[in-house]
């Protein structure tokens, strides 16, 4: 045995019980390993704690919210920017890192202002970073309609591929939705990858989505995308062979003359059957939880409007949810809905929804469906708008024509004009007056979130029947009933018992009944 002589059993027990609960002992000091501070452990995170929510035990100590948590594991892994993924010396294999995807972004201006196209450019550039791609360069061009062929017309496809290699990127992001010739079409001229606005934005669903459902209604989307787009290359088209099933098929084919890629298509369209009937039994658990709401007629509110408006922020302060929040678009996709009461002590829920986007492909509309249904069920939105945005006008409608599509256009609205703190004020003003059951707030720094409340507690559906009744001490099961389910408009104690004033819905008034005076 080596070094033996530096051995001894006495010293090394009495290192041992140094040892405290982390496993770290005060024994190896000496050895100049440096100090393990929980200070110094979370420092890689505060630059993405700062704004989250902390609240405390029944100790008082701070503990990290549910959201908290969510973003700090969001944030655990990321892209280096910069760095390369080619081995260039063997000895830089312990240190490859995840090289940011080099796009360029191309656009074709068809109807509106140059200033529209310019803020769809920047929306799509977003996109892209939240994607986890770094841009390289944004151009568009104006065009009665996009070339049938190639998107952008042919003489324009050499220029982006000039484009392309004096960048060096590997991708082009196109904004708008690609037929699949335009796609194949573009990259077979350009030689590289192409991806059009719908795919990119599927792409941070699948990034973003946690729950069972949510993740199935995002791989819904993108089969439905792709069933349309598979491409053969090479054997894809050839025909099979092998096996000694279906004439040489193989088992699952359907003869030789069934080509690789008609096979894929067929288990993509199997896989989306399987898809489908799970999220039909999901929608029934969904159903199952509105009608039991519905039954004990319990209002509930939905928190709608464009991605990063700042929703999920404005749940976490008006209900203090505790979701997660981050400055990205599509933070979050799961719906979160939370129990709270108004001030004279009513029932109602509060639901988070996915945020909508301009031009939201048509398969996240119909895969998320259910999840909308939210809104459209709901007795009440909250209709969320970036103050700070440089066109809310243009997000007000983009969301308007979601709901048109949900058939929601027809639920009361209250249109929350969020970000007051870094908005311009002449534009507060301007969408005031443009919308006239609107309140401004700041979800960060709590400015008119009273305000907010009270015309949420104002617009809530009111029960339809009045009473006016005197019950005995001993049911105060029905004054808390009252108190939840009803509108008390006048409570006084008398020595007889409880008389009430008020109104409530149907069931509860005929439970009153036997009191009324």
């Amino acid at each position: 045995m080596t070094n033996s002589q530096n051995f001894s059993l006495d010293d090394e027990l009495a290192r041992t019980r140094a040892w405290d609960d982390d496993g770290f002992t005060s024994g190896y000091a000496d050895l100049d390993e440096p100090d393990l501070d929980d200070t110094d452990l979370d420092d890689d995170l505060d630059g993405d704690l700062d704004d989250v929510e902390v609240g405390y035990d029944e100790d008082g100590d701070p503990e990290l919210t549910v959201g908290a948590k969510d973003l700090a594991e969001r944030h655990a892994l990321r892209r280096v920017d910069g760095l390369r993924t080619e081995l260039e010396d063997i000895t830089e294999v312990e240190y490859r890192q995840l090289r940011l995807e080099r796009v360029v972004l191309v656009g074709v201006w068809t109807e509106g202002t140059v200033t529209d196209a310019e803020n769809s450019m920047a929306e799509l550039a977003l996109l892209a970073e939240t994607a986890g791609s770094e841009v390289l360069e944004a151009i568009f061009q104006r065009r009665q309609y996009p070339d049938p062929a190639t998107y952008i017309g042919r003489g324009k496809v050499e220029a982006i591929r000039e484009i392309v290699q004096a960048t060096g990127a590997d991708t082009v992001i196109c904004d708008g939705e690609l037929a699949p010739s335009q796609l194949r079409n573009l990259e077979d001229k350009i030689k590289v990858k192409v991806v059009d606005r719908t795919a990119l934005i599927l792409d941070i669903f699948a990034q973003h989505a946690k729950s069972k459902e949510g993740q199935a209604q995002v791989e819904l989307a993108q089969l439905q995308y792709m069933k349309q787009r598979l491409r053969g290359w090479g054997g894809n088209l050839s025909r099979q062979v092998g096996g000694r099933v279906a004439g040489g098929a193989g088992i699952g084919g359907r003869g030789p003359g069934e080509t690789k890629i008609e096979t894929d298509r067929r288990r993509i369209k199997t896989k989306i059957a399987k898809l489908r009937r799970e999220l039909k039994e999901m929608k029934g658990t969904r159903d199952t939880k509105r009608a039991d709401r519905r039954r004990h007629h319990i209002p509930s509110v939905a928190i709608a409007g464009y991605t990063n408006a700042g929703k999920s922020s404005l749940l976490n302060r008006l209900t203090d949810a505790g979701v997660l929040v981050e400055d990205s678009l599509f933070a979050t996709l799961d719906p979160t809905t939370r129990r709270t009461t108004t001030a004279d002590g009513r029932v109602y829920t509060m639901s988070d929804t996915v945020g909508f986007v301009r031009h939201l492909p048509h398969q996240l509309v119909e895969a998320f469906r259910s999840t909308l249904e939210e809104v459209a069920d709901a007795d009440l939105v909250l209709h969320v708008v970036d103050g700070s945005h440089p066109d809310p006008e243009g997000q007000i409608a983009a969301v308007r024509e979601v709901f048109a599509e949900i058939d929601a256009s027809k639920v009361p609205e209250i249109v929350v004009i969020n970000k007051a703190d870094a908005a311009d004020p002449l534009v507060l003003s301007r969408l005031r007056a443009r919308e006239p059951h609107s309140v401004v707030v700041s979800a960060k720094t709590g400015e008119g979130i009273a305000e907010a409340l009270a015309m949420v507690e104002a617009d809530l559906p009111r029960p339809g029947v009045e009473f006016d009744v005197l019950l005995p001490y001993e049911r105060g099961d029905l004054v808390n009933r009252i108190h939840q389910e009803g509108e008390i408009g006048e409570l006084k104690h008398t020595g007889e018992g409880t008389r009430v004033r008020g109104r409530a819905h149907a069931g509860l008034a005929n439970d009153l009944a036997a009191y009324s005076v």
